[in-house]
């Protein structure tokens, strides 16, 4: 199997196990615009399109920002594999708590276990790692463009999540925030 079908088996291993966890979750008591989320939504199909297949091979962007490697593509693979890890690990803890949309769920629990004691938004975080890996592994332009463009697109969904839940949880939320990074696990 060669790194690019790997890493495309590792991008479709996590849309299948969203798309079967996906089906029980909670009812939204609160949730954004749908056209914030359709937005949202067509750029990440877009995005992981222009990336995995030769279509977004355009001018500048098909050249390489590093050199053509195969213990690049290895690491590259590896850091896609950890990514993928870490959102799904994420999602699973999430439990019928998720949402693709900003949203409040019934009986909507403040999770703190698992990746959320250090991290905010590990789903985010496993996604941008996985994206980061992939680019690398593609060696291309195209590929840290596709991770800029979906970092804006979570960190303005995360700041949206973040305001709703500290209005829902208050005092907890303002402690979890305090001992959890965004993206990243809280150096301190």
């Amino acid at each position: 199997m060669t790194i690019r079908y790997l890493i495309q088996f590792l991008w479709l291993a996590l849309l299948l196990f969203w798309l079967v966890t996906g089906v029980r979750i909670k009812p939204a008591k609160q949730m954004e615009r749908g056209g914030s989320r359709l937005t949202r939504m067509a750029l990440t199909i877009f995005v992981f399109v222009f990336l995995l297949s030769h279509w977004g091979r355009i001018g500048w962007l098909a050249e390489r920002f590093v050199p053509h490697s195969e213990a690049i593509a290895m690491l590259g693979a590896l850091l896609t594999a950890l990514g993928v890890g870490l959102a799904g690990w994420a999602r699973y803890r999430l439990g019928t708590n998720w949402s693709s949309a900003v949203a409040l769920k019934e009986g909507h629990e403040l999770i703190c276990a698992g990746p959320y004691a250090r991290i905010r938004h590990p789903i985010y975080s496993g996604v941008l790692l996985g994206l980061l890996g992939t680019a690398l592994a593609i060696g291309e332009w195209r590929g840290l463009v596709a991770f800029g463009v979906v970092f804006t697109s979570y960190f303005i969904k995360a700041r949206k999540e973040e305001a709703l839940l500290a209005r829902e949880f208050g005092a907890a939320f303002d402690d979890h925030s305090s001992r959890t990074g965004m993206f990243l696990p809280r150096l301190d």
